[in-house]
């Protein structure tokens, strides 16, 4: 059985430029976070970054590519118009995408959303909680009714996201907010997953139920099928049933339609 190919995009700005985070995130928190992936006999997780040709979202990557996982923060505007394209292609044939902490403002998340995916925010280390709302879903396999991250980014409500077809987890703080922190949506035939723990300046890759939430969602969102952006003209003479055509036509048969 061939293994689920997830392909880990890292900003990869904060772990150039601060010390402190590139001692927690030596490898880079797309590091960390493949290797975590890579411990799941099930999963071939590789890593590209922003600083590479076309950031590393080739054409052939990207269609090598089972599950798109996404992290950004302090350069979502230097990500270029035509590789977000790209990957909205991808994710409406089929391709998963996992947008994580701060990628809730990566491009690609707001506009295959349609919304701002604003929210509010404190960066002061508190515990979080997260709580296993939906325990009957896959994501949430062998986990416990909640789990706790000691220190973590706090993101409250509210969250400028449409309405989730699927709520997994909420999170708690220890300054009193909540957080709609885990939830996915579906667009054309690619399912999406944002999961909000992440934030640069903790070890929070390396925690075992975050590693094990990023395992479930690899799995999840793999594609079911492929869909392909076309509309083939079907001649009269294809249809099921035999018909005739009975009205004027605008398109010779055959021809393309219109974009």
């Amino acid at each position: 059985m061939s293994k689920i190919r997830a392909t880990i995009w890292g900003e990869n700005v904060h772990e150039q430029k601060v010390a402190f985070i590139r001692e927690i995130y030596p490898k880079g928190m797309h590091g960390c976070i493949a290797d975590g992936l890579n411990e799941d006999a099930a999963i071939e997780a590789t890593t590209v970054t922003l600083q590479e040709p076309e950031h590393g979202l080739t054409v052939e990557k990207l269609a090598a590519t089972d599950v798109l996982v996404w992290w950004g923060h302090a350069a979502h505007g230097e990500v270029q118009d035509a590789i977000v394209d790209r990957v909205i292609k991808r994710v409406n044939e089929g391709m998963g995408l996992i947008v994580l902490h701060s990628g809730h403002y990566a491009k690609v998340f707001k506009r295959l959303l349609g919304t701002t995916c604003s929210l509010t925010w404190r960066e002061a280390g508190e515990k979080e909680r997260l709580w296993v709302c939906n325990p009957g879903h896959p994501i949430a396999a062998g986990l416990g009714t909640y789990f706790e991250i000691e220190q973590e980014e706090m993101y409250g409500e509210p969250f400028g996201i449409p309405t989730p077809d699927e709520q997994i987890f909420i999170s708690w703080f220890e300054g009193g907010e909540v957080f709609r922190s885990g939830a996915t949506w579906k667009r054309g035939n690619g399912k999406i997953f944002y999961f909000r723990p992440g934030h640069e300046s903790y070890p929070t890759y390396y925690d075992a139920n975050v590693k094990l939430v990023l395992k479930n969602a690899v799995r999840w969102a793999k594609p079911e099928g492929t869909w392909i952006d076309t509309c083939p003209n079907i001649p009269v003479d294809k249809a099921p049933e035999k018909i005739e055509i009975k009205g004027a036509t605008l398109h010779a048969p055959g021809e393309e339609g219109l974009k």
